[in-house]
C-alpha cells in the first residue's frame, strides 16, 4: 500500500533540522510557524524516495554524496513561481530612460552593458526587460547582454518554452502583448526576437559559486526573491552582489524588499520616481 504524507514520521526535532538545512542550502526560510508548511511540500518528495521518515530524508539531503539531484528536486518544489509581465515597471523605466544613456555615455559603442535578472522565475522579467529596451531602440545603439537565472530548473524550462497564459499579462498593454506575442492555442508564445535575446542558467543566489559570473554585471535585477529568506541570508546574498557587481554597479530589489539595515555595501537611491541600490564607492 502506498505511502501517504500523514503516515511519515516525523521525529522529534526532525523539522528544525530540515527547516535549518533548507535556510543554509537555499537562503529560504520557513520561520514563524512556517515550518509545518516546509513539511507538506516536502512530503511528496520523501514519499518518492520511498522513505517512510522526514528523518531518512534529511540524512540523504545532508550527507549523501548523490543528493545533487534531490536538491534540484527540493528548489523546484519549494521556489515559488508567481509573476507577470511590467511588474514593478517604474525601476524598468529608469534603467531604460536615465542609466542606460548615462553609460552609454560613458562607454559608447565599445562596450557591452550586461543585466542579470537573478531569480527570474518563468521569465517575465528579462522578456520584460527585453520588450523596454526594444521599445526605446537601445538594441539598434547599444550592445547589451541579458542574463537570467533562477534556482528552479523547472522555472528555467518554462522560460526557454516561452508560453504563457493570461494571467501573466495582467500588466500588460493588449498592444504590448500583440506587437511580441503570438497566439498558441489558449496561451501566447513569446516572438523569437525578442526571446532569443535572453541567456537562460539555473542558478542558487546563496551558492557564490554558481552566481559569480553571472554578478559580473552592470545592473542586478533580484526582485521579490528576498521576500522568502532570512536577514542573513539575504546580507550573505547582497556581498556576493557588491562582490563581482561592475562598478557603479546598481541593484534593483522589489518595493517590499529592503536592504537600510542589512548592508553597507550599497546605498538606496531614487532614480526617475524608482529606488535603485547604488554600490557603495570605498575610501582607499
Amino acid at each position: 500500500m502506498a505511502l501517504r504524507s500523514h503516515d511519515l514520521a516525523l521525529p522529534a526535532g526532525a523539522s528544525t533540522l530540515i527547516q535549518n538545512l533548507i535556510h543554509e542550502r537555499t537562503g529560504m526560510f520557513f520561520d514563524n510557524g512556517k515550518s509545518d508548511l516546509l513539511i507538506d511540500k516536502l512530503a511528496p518528495l520523501v514519499i518518492e524516495r520511498g522513505f517512510s521518515s522526514y528523518l531518512d530524508y534529511y540524512y540523504l539531503l545532508k550527507y549523501d554524496e548523490t543528493s545533487k539531484a534531490e536538491w534540484q528536486n527540493v528548489m523546484n518544489t519549494l521556489s515559488v513561481q508567481e509573476t507577470y509581465f511590467w511588474r514593478e515597471i517604474d525601476q524598468v523605466r529608469a534603467l531604460v530612460q536615465t542609466l542606460l544613456p548615462q553609460w552609454h555615455a560613458r562607454n559608447g559603442s565599445s562596450s557591452t552593458l550586461r543585466i542579470w535578472s537573478a531569480a527570474c522565475a518563468t521569465g517575465e522579467e528579462p522578456l520584460t526587460l527585453a520588450m523596454a529596451l526594444n521599445e526605446a531602440g537601445w538594441f539598434e545603439r547599444a550592445s547589451i547582454e541579458i542574463v537570467a537565472s533562477d534556482a528552479s530548473s523547472k522555472a528555467i524550462d518554462r522560460a526557454v518554452q516561452g508560453v504563457y497564459r493570461g494571467r501573466a499579462f495582467r500588466n500588460l498593454s493588449p498592444h504590448l502583448r500583440d506587437r511580441y506575442f503570438e497566439q498558441d492555442g489558449s496561451d501566447w508564445r513569446i516572438r523569437s526576437n525578442i526571446h532569443s535575446r535572453i541567456k537562460w542558467e539555473i542558478a542558487n543566489l546563496i551558492d557564490e559559486s554558481q552566481i559569480a559570473h553571472l554578478a559580473a554585471a552592470d545592473l542586478i535585477f533580484c526582485r521579490n526573491v528576498f521576500i522568502y529568506f532570512s536577514e542573513s541570508a539575504i546580507s550573505r546574498t547582497v556581498r556576493s552582489f557588491a562582490r563581482f557587481i561592475r562598478p557603479p554597479g546598481y541593484l534593483f530589489v522589489g518595493a517590499a524588499e529592503s536592504l537600510l539595515r542589512l548592508t553597507t555595501d550599497f546605498t538606496l537611491t531614487e532614480i526617475d520616481d524608482a529606488f535603485v541600490y547604488v554600490k557603495r564607492e570605498r575610501a582607499l
